[in-house]
């Protein structure tokens, strides 16, 4: 059976794509009205190298996000429970063959010590992450699942678990569903087979087919959320976005549904990392490829990490991206035990993140500029996943859920673990967006959940 990833394919639309500026400017104006792209347009924007049109082009996602999503930003935090890992890829800290990796699978108590100091910190929303071993089976992850969301320290409570994991098979996909998880995140890493298989020189990953039919394993089982992504810096940056909107053509005709994210990591510097660097991303290029996924599929969450610096991140921010994580620590057992201007112990992670800074910080600045950061899992706990988030997302009527339930959080935060002056301006913002919605049945709501926050409520959500 041929793959869905025919890399013929993807260099043609990249080679006979022309980038004119008419036509550019029409595939922006296609993606504003919330269509998405499709793969030869994609490639235009790709092709668009004039500096007038990459701004135009990132002018576009700017207004797109605005359209779709408001001003809100979604903030995770990443937990790491085991760096076990039988796999040997050349990117990865983790890797087998690395013997200065100081190998760690928390605990129960060292898991719950790690819930309650996220939770401590306004944490409602956690990605859970596991190197690939057998330790870690369908059975390990969902019992990991269940102890994350019984933890419940002062006012604290995780609402939504996703999982960046090893791919399973059906029934391991069933038992994880069963344990309440929210999105089921595996990287292809490289689209490029060739590249896929000298970048992964040992361990089940090397199997490429394994790999990128993962998520249809889990559709079949039930689990509807997915997230795909691509790690740039393997090979030509054009070629993995083109591949991700490709995945994303296939995960629409085969299930009707597209990812509910898309990330973007870029490769950082890692124990004992050994690649070939000539496809390492510019922060020009990467810029430009956010902003183009953003318009290429516009009703999908794209994620930015710390891996990024603060710099970066706040500049990119406003060219699409939906999620961040904040106040990371990617150390096994970390958050427990963080001191203050701690340096990170590379034999301890994965790789090298960039931004240091604490959940608080990230929050105040987001408010600074204007954004509303936002813990919302209303979505995901209403029941609109998969098909049905599809129908509110894909014409634009999640904006409505969205921004409204981020004020919530955003007041449960103010409430209860804001510093007095992120408090103050927190509320500002607050009362500034409330006079900006149309002034109707739904905006009367709003003022009442607030109201009653205030007064202690809690998990109020449109």
């Amino acid at each position: 059976m041929k793959s869905f990833i025919d890399p013929e394919e993807i260099w043609e639309y990249i080679n006979q794509s022309a980038a004119r500026k008419s036509r550019i400017r029409d595939i922006i104006d296609k993606s504003l009205d919330k269509n998405r792209l499709t793969l030869e347009e994609t490639a235009m924007l790709i092709n668009a190298n004039d500096p007038e049109l990459v701004e135009e082009i990132k002018q576009g996602a700017k207004n797109l996000k605005q359209k779709v999503y408001g001003q809100r930003i979604v903030l995770f935090a990443p937990l790491y429970v085991g760096n076990l890992c039988i796999n040997n890829c050349a990117y990865c800290g983790y890797r087998a063959s690395n013997q200065h990796m100081k190998r760690i699978t928390l605990t129960n108590e060292d898991l719950v010590n790690q819930v309650k100091a996220l939770e401590d910190a306004g944490q409602k929303r956690l990605i859970l992450v596991f190197g690939e071993h057998p330790k870690y089976d369908a059975n390990f992850i969902a019992e990991t699942v269940r102890t994350v969301y019984s933890v419940k320290s002062g006012p604290g409570e995780i609402r939504r678990v996703n999982i960046n994991a090893a791919p399973l098979d059906i029934d391991g996909f069933r038992i994880v569903k069963d344990a309440k998880i929210g999105t089921y995140q595996i990287f292809q890493e490289t689209y490029h087979e060739e590249t896929y298989r000298k970048v992964h020189l040992g361990g089940i990953k090397r199997n490429y087919e394994w790999r990128l039919t993962s998520l249809d394993r889990s559709q079949e089982a039930g689990i509807d959320d997915v997230g795909i992504g691509a790690l740039f810096g393997l090979y030509d940056w054009r070629f993995e976005v083109m591949g991700l909107v490709r995945h994303t053509n296939h995960f629409e005709a085969c299930y009707n549904v597209g990812p509910h994210t898309i990330s973007f990591p870029r490769i950082q510097y890692a124990s004992e990392l050994n690649i070939d660097k000539s496809h390492i991303v510019s922060d020009y290029d990467f810029t430009r490829l956010v902003a183009i996924l953003r318009l290429a599929v516009p009703y999908t969450g794209l994620i930015l990490t710390a891996r990024e610096s603060s710099a970066i991140r706040d500049e990119i921010l406003q060219f699409g991206v939906s999620q961040i994580d904040g106040g990371t620590n990617i150390e096994m057992g970390g958050y427990a035990r963080k001191k203050e201007n701690e340096k990170q112990d590379i034999d301890f992670e994965q790789f090298q993140i960039n931004d240091n800074r604490s959940l608080n910080e990230i929050m105040e600045e987001l408010i600074d500029h204007q954004y509303i950061p936002s813990f919302c899992t209303s979505c995901y706990r209403a029941g609109r996943t998969g098909e049905h988030f599809m129908e509110f997302s894909v014409p634009g009527f999640i904006k409505r859920f969205c921004q409204p339930n981020a004020m919530l959080t955003l007041a449960e935060y103010l409430e209860d673990y804001a510093p007095s002056e992120t408090k103050a301006k927190g509320e500002k913002l607050l009362e500034e967006k409330l006079t900006e919605m149309d002034k109707d049945g739904f905006r009367e709501k709003l003022v009442e959940k607030l109201k009653l926050v205030k007064e202690g409520k809690r998990d109020l959500y449109f």
